[in-house]
């Protein structure tokens, strides 16, 4: 099965490493990839906002099944574009990819459907939002309604930090993800990620992780795209999980449905765990980065014909996944200047001998110039490791860590703090 990987990240490392263990794979291209996915798979140079473009690639080398790993190509609808030239797909249409690209598309399908969430509101003007704050008060939630890499939440203490993230997302510090703003109420208890397998019918649940967004240690700092994560996720028990899976998995699925959108693609539920038992935060519709690379690390199935059949809307015929019991981290080692501007250019070496099965580097800002690899992005590595244990594994992840010469890199050095606490 020939097959076509989109993305560059050090979530689609973690995808490419798996898929390339398929014994169904014929041959994996990846478009653009990156130094670690050429590992696996040959890079290829396609401008993904030219869908006839990818389309063309896939005819010419007879590709059977396309895996979009960001959410920027679903949201820009090439899902839709390779369905309409009858090429395999596994991703989210451009409509469905809103339960990721609108944060109130996704509170419109939950009131709908009765879906446990945060009370919200949207505002498209600083005014009348800034008013709605000083209504209600603080603590509270500020979202930028658009995609923004992660980066467009602010969970504020005050009035006061309410208003200066309003006027963050007014004043285009997010771009066009700040239009509009969602204000959401603020949730107390744990996060936690869970992962389903839709085909626009049904979901296979996966697994759950929990991840650290804030850059500093102790979950302080600005929000990032992730800061290191691990798999599974204590605070999220089976009994959990059926209220996940019934309550809100399930219930989405319908309303997508029945307003004509069917979600087929990954289904990334950030849940928050508290006294009332889960509720959703928010949606994503791709594999968590880094949660993707702990899943990863985890699965002891064959991924790649589950994709097929999920793209084929067959996903009922499949067993369901096995795991691995013992848990999986990844630590992210960020450049200088993260999440601000990054230091990009610096050499990294000490990689080549760190890699076996049960210690993984995945590439993600990296690139490659004369045979030297060179950080090229805010996450630049996602150094992951399994283990018969959370501690266990985070000591390997943070030993093979000190090998890694790089002197504008830094990490932070307390990832699974709260699964440890737990004694895990």
């Amino acid at each position: 099965m020939n097959t076509l990987l989109i993305g560059s990240g050090g979530r689609e490392h973690a995808l490419a490493w798996k898929i390339a263990q398929s014994d169904r794979l014929g041959h994996l291209y990846a478009a653009p990839g990156n130094p670690g996915i050429a590992t696996c798979a040959e890079c290829v140079a396609l401008d993904l906002s030219d869908h006839n473009l990818i389309i063309e690639f896939c005819r010419d080398k007879a590709i059977d099944l396309v895996v979009v790993g960001p959410e920027a190509p679903l949201v820009a609808g090439l899902a839709d574009d390779l369905r309409d030239a009858d090429i395999a797909c596994f991703g989210a249409s451009r409509e469905a990819a809103q339960l990721e690209g609108s944060k109130a598309f996704t509170k419109e399908i939950c009131d709908l459907k009765d879906i446990p969430t945060a009370g919200w509101a949207r505002f498209n003007n600083a005014p009348k939002a800034k008013a709605y704050i000083r209504q209600v008060g603080a603590p509270i939630v500020v979202k930028a309604d658009g995609l923004a890499a992660g980066k467009g939440v602010t969970v504020a203490e005050t009035v006061e930090q309410a208003s200066a993230a309003i006027d963050d997302c007014f004043e285009g510090v997010f771009g066009e993800a700040g239009a509009e703003v969602v204000i959401e109420e603020f949730l107390t208890g744990e996060e936690a990620s869970f992962f389903c397998i839709c085909d626009g019918k049904s979901a296979m649940p996966l697994a759950g992780a929990q991840d650290h967004k804030r850059v500093g240690e102790g979950d302080t700092g600005p929000n990032t795209g992730g800061m290191g994560a691990y798999s599974p996720a204590p605070v999220l028990t089976d009994e959990h999980i059926d209220v996940v899976m019934s309550r809100i998995v399930q219930p989405t699925l319908e309303g997508m449905a029945e307003r004509g959108t069917p979600f087929m693609g990954v289904l990334y539920a950030g849940l928050m765990i508290g006294d009332e038992g889960p509720k959703l935060i928010e949606y994503n519709v791709r594999f968590g980065d880094p949660e993707c690379q702990v899943l990863m690390m985890r699965l002891k199935s064959d991924l790649l014909p589950v994709l097929l059949a999920a793209a084929q809307g067959q996903l009922a015929e499949c067993e369901p996944l096995q795991w691995s019991d013992d848990p999986a981290l990844t630590v992210v080692m960020a450049a200088e200047g993260y999440p601000g501007a990054p230091k990009k250019g610096g050499e990294i070496a000490g990689l080549e001998t760190l890699s076996d099965d049960s210690v993984m580097v995945f590439h993600a800002g990296t690139t490659e110039k004369g045979g030297r690899i060179l950080a090229n992005g805010g996450r630049v590595l996602n150094v992951t490791a399994i283990a018969e244990s959370v501690g266990a594994a985070r000591e390997k992840a943070y030993s093979a860590i000190d090998r890694i010469e790089w002197d504008d890199g830094f990490f932070r050095k307390d990832i699974a703090w709260r699964a440890l606490k737990r004694g895990e």
